[in-house]
């Protein structure tokens, strides 16, 4: 064995047994640094990341696959708050029906009271004068506010009670796909490493987006550079508080259901911002912008200054967040939030949740493309297993999902912070928006069951019909936007007008209302919006703004 440089040969010259010498010690000492081996381990599946995308697809997985090998690796030892905390019906639908967790989130979580959205212009000087957009009543259809540290923690806690081994904290390193055969990766779990191996892997690692990283299918979508900054507060304002309905009797009045419960959305040209009530007080707040249109502070204190003191700005944010105080040790900061994958399954790889894509938090989507995505996975590796999975079959699934990413991008997201700050437009598009989702998607699952949840919102062949309308009116609205900015007429009624939604039926001869809107984008048309039909399609992509022609 060699101990010190005289075991060397003693034919070598000094010079060779010196460099022989480092040499080996280097070496020595670089494998008693790295951590020790564990034998190779072989898994039907590898999840990886363990919040409720991952945690999900273990568990409808383990349902449709008894005796089913399932690895669940999760980076963190304790799952930390995160933003997508407002649900809306479709994910409501598979936290309840699908994952069966009805009792919990009653339990443990508050039930959501819909969206409401508050406009300002220069003459709104608080929040009596505000127009309003929302419900009228309280919502028909479950959907929750969540505190997603304590929800992802129990999604994961019951898929290891369903079956899955859960390897926590642990990292994943030297992903190795083989598509039709075994995919392998390396695992750091404390001071040991080992190999993994599985039929598949589930990529549900959230932004970090692993595998879409990897190998080079991840793609920023610069047609929506939105930012975002946000914090939790303590002393945020209760909308349905005794003082507040004082002080303002005729606006307390015209809503019978609740507003604080609902995500509260204050608007201004170019950016929104969430109001999110969670269980025990403390309320998630947050400001979205269009980077093309509005120029957040970059400095002048920390991030939940920096919320603060733009939201005072508006006299809604002004009168709810005067008082509050934010988390110091919960600030956050990102900046070009929508991205998507270019490749969503393969044979032995599937991405899912945030790990696939992410569009915009405006509407609270993620849950619900969660929700599609991980039922889908479920459902396309139990199809491996029972011997169905064809190259067709993978075929479709990319076909579908990346349809269905880019319509959904297009007909909900493309350029609406252009025209998101105007009341009239905004509460027109909300409820053509809100209409089409209730009577084109959240109807189906309802009504057919969860198996629908494996077809993708705007996919072929329906999904065209619905997508070619919503972009349409989409695109106009931002037209007609873009000609007021131009002109100096933003935000005309934006003060003392209400449009108070007395709900929608899961029943498509509710969608004879849809006439009623079309008949008011008509009317919209021949008023004002006639003086952009030659506009053609120009978008933010194509046009410079001037600054001094937007409204605050």
């Amino acid at each position: 064995m060699v101990r010190s440089i005289r075991d060397f040969p003693s034919h070598a010259t000094a010079a060779t047994r010196v460099i022989a010498f480092s040499a080996f010690v280097r070496i020595l000492g670089e494998m008693q640094s790295e951590p020790p081996y564990e034998s190779t381990e072989t898994y039907d599946v590898v999840v990886i990341g363990g919040a409720l995308s991952g945690a999900a697809t273990a568990t409808v997985l383990i349902r449709k696959n008894p005796g089913i090998r399932i690895l669940i690796i999760e980076k963190s030892e304790k799952l930390s708050r995160r933003v997508g905390e407002a649900t809306v019906e479709i994910s409501g639908y598979f936290m309840c029906r699908v994952l069966g967790m009805s009792q919990y989130l009653n339990e443990n979580h508050l039930v959501k009271q819909g969206l409401r959205f508050w406009f300002k212009n220069d003459e709104v000087k608080s929040l009596g004068e505000a127009s309003e957009l929302g419900a009228k009543y309280l919502s028909r259809i479950p959907s929750f506010q969540l505190d997603r540290a304590a929800f992802d923690e129990e999604v994961l806690r019951r898929a290891g009670i369903a079956g899955a081994e859960i390897l926590r904290p642990a990292t994943v390193s030297k992903i190795e796909l083989m598509p039709g055969g075994v995919q392998s990766m390396e695992v750091k779990h404390g001071d040991l490493k080992r190999t993994v191996r599985a039929r598949w892997i589930v990529d549900a690692s959230g932004l970090a987006a692993v595998i879409a990283r990897n190998e080079g299918w991840w793609r920023s979508n610069t047609e929506h550079p939105t930012a975002a900054a946000w914090s939790r507060w303590k002393g945020v304002k209760d909308w349905d508080s005794r003082e507040l309905a004082e002080k303002f009797p005729a606006w307390s009045r015209a809503v019978y259901g609740l507003r604080n419960t609902a995500t509260n959305h204050i608007i201004g040209d170019g950016w929104w911002s969430w109001w999110i009530p969670l269980k025990g007080g403390d309320v998630s707040v947050g400001v979205v912008w269009d980077q093309r249109l509005v120029d957040f502070p970059k400095d002048g204190g920390t991030i939940g200054e920096r919320v603060k003191n733009f939201l005072m700005e508006h006299p809604v944010g002004r009168e709810m967040i005067v008082d509050a105080e934010y988390s110091e040790e919960d600030q956050h900061w990102r900046k070009n939030l929508a991205y998507y994958s270019t490749t969503f399954a393969g044979d032995g790889f599937v991405l899912v949740g945030d790990a696939a894509a992410f569009m915009d938090p405006f509407y609270s989507p993620g849950m619900d493309w969660i929700s599609f995505t991980s039922f889908s996975a479920a459902d396309l590796i139990t199809k491996q297993r029972n011997a169905q999975l064809t190259d067709e079959t993978l075929v479709k699934y990319n076909r579908d999902f990346s349809t269905c990413h880019r319509r959904w991008f297009e007909s909900l997201y493309k350029d609406k912070y252009e025209y998101m700050g105007e009341f009239d437009l905004m509460s027109l598009a909300f409820r053509l928006d809100l209409g089409l989702y209730y009577w084109g998607v959240v109807e189906v699952p309802f009504n057919m069951g969860e198996e629908a949840l494996t077809a993708p919102p705007f996919s072929p062949p329906s999904g065209r019909i619905f997508s070619g309308l919503m972009s349409t009116y989409n695109r106009r609205f931002a037209q007609i936007a873009r000609r007021r900015r131009r002109v100096g007429e933003l935000g005309k009624t934006n003060r003392n007008n209400r449009c108070l939604i007395p709900g929608f039926l899961l029943n498509r001869g509710n969608m004879l209302n849809l006439f009623s809107f079309l008949a008011e984008w008509a009317l919209l048309e021949l008023k004002e919006g006639w003086r952009t039909w030659g506009d053609g399609k120009e978008s933010m992509n194509s046009q410079a703004i001037p600054s001094e022609a937007r409204m605050g």
